[in-house]
């Protein structure tokens, strides 16, 4: 079992076996506040912080047996004690966090989140409801709003999904222009829909743009520097001039946006197509000034 998914029964056993689902990602964002290295990343979503690898890990612990869901909860079915197979920092923190928190559930819970985590209550449903107007107005101070021109790109190489969706948000993008050929990953919040359904949910529109994408026969032979310089050369020559009604419409969609993303795998954008095309928009539309910032 991986590590992460005993901290979240060791968490959920520790207060009591049974947890609202909004309270336990709660106390699991407070837990990774104080952890050297959080094992989960959060984002500001619509009841303040969430992380869907932590949730996706819950529902897989459901599968396994060890967790079942009911109402809005999350209930223990078993009898292991996951605190002993915790580090001892680790477990310091699940006692610290029982110690501090036990008391305070709901939206109690969640107003103390809020209050001292203001970032991730930007996108909350509730907040304004259960904020007093100091720190509602708090909140929107850590909203980040931004109307420049500027074309992003962004690969998820080494991200969590929380971690990538963070950076959209915090640089105010409005559209997330997916450029692979094949939008499908073996890591959890990166294949189509489950990255549509994410951000969209923060309020970032997604669109495909497959035809911008490469070839994954082209990409099975990339062992050095120069195999990319020939396959990105390549894609310059052949491929983007006979895509220039697709480029326009991702034109378009930045002109009228001013702030999107182009996104695709790799870390680098020099490893990476979304670089060529990215430069390829600027030199084309000359009567605009583009900016280009690789996140």
């Amino acid at each position: 079992m991986y590590y992460r998914r005993k901290i979240e029964l060791a968490l959920l056993q520790k207060f009591g076996g049974v947890s609202a689902k909004i309270d336990f990602q709660k106390l699991l964002f407070l837990l990774c506040q104080k952890q050297a290295e959080p094992t989960y990343h959060f984002v500001p979503y619509k009841f303040g912080c969430f992380s869907w690898q932590a949730n996706q890990d819950m529902s897989t612990l459901t599968k396994y047996g060890k967790v079942q869901q009911s109402n809005n909860h999350w209930e223990i079915i078993d009898d292991v004690d996951y605190n002993k197979q915790l580090t001892p920092t680790d477990a310091s923190i699940v006692e610290w966090l029982y110690e501090e928190f036990n008391h305070l559930r709901g939206e109690d819970l969640v107003r103390y989140v809020y209050e001292h985590y203001p970032y991730y209550a930007i996108n909350s449903e509730i907040a304004e409801r259960i904020l007093s107007r100091e720190y509602f107005e708090k909140v929107h101070q850590f909203k980040p709003i931004n109307n420049d021109c500027t074309l992003f790109t962004i690969g998820y190489e080494g991200k969590s999904v929380e971690q990538y969706v963070n950076l959209l948000i915090q640089q105010d993008v409005k559209l997330l222009c997916d450029v692979r050929k094949n939008p499908i990953s073996m890591k959890y919040g990166f294949s189509k829909n489950q990255l549509k359904m994410i951000v969209e949910g923060v309020g970032i529109r997604y669109e495909h743009f497959p035809e911008l994408g490469i070839e994954s026969q082209k990409r099975q032979e990339l062992n050095s520097k120069s195999d990319y310089e020939v396959l990105f050369e390549d894609y310059r020559q052949h491929t983007l001039p006979s895509k220039k009604k697709a480029i326009h419409a991702v034109y378009e969609e930045f002109r009228i946006s001013k702030r999107i993303a182009l996104t695709c795998f790799e870390k680098e954008a020099e490893c990476c197509h979304r670089n060529s095309l990215a430069h390829a928009m600027k030199d084309s539309f000359e009567e605009t000034t583009i900016f280009i910032n690789h996140l």
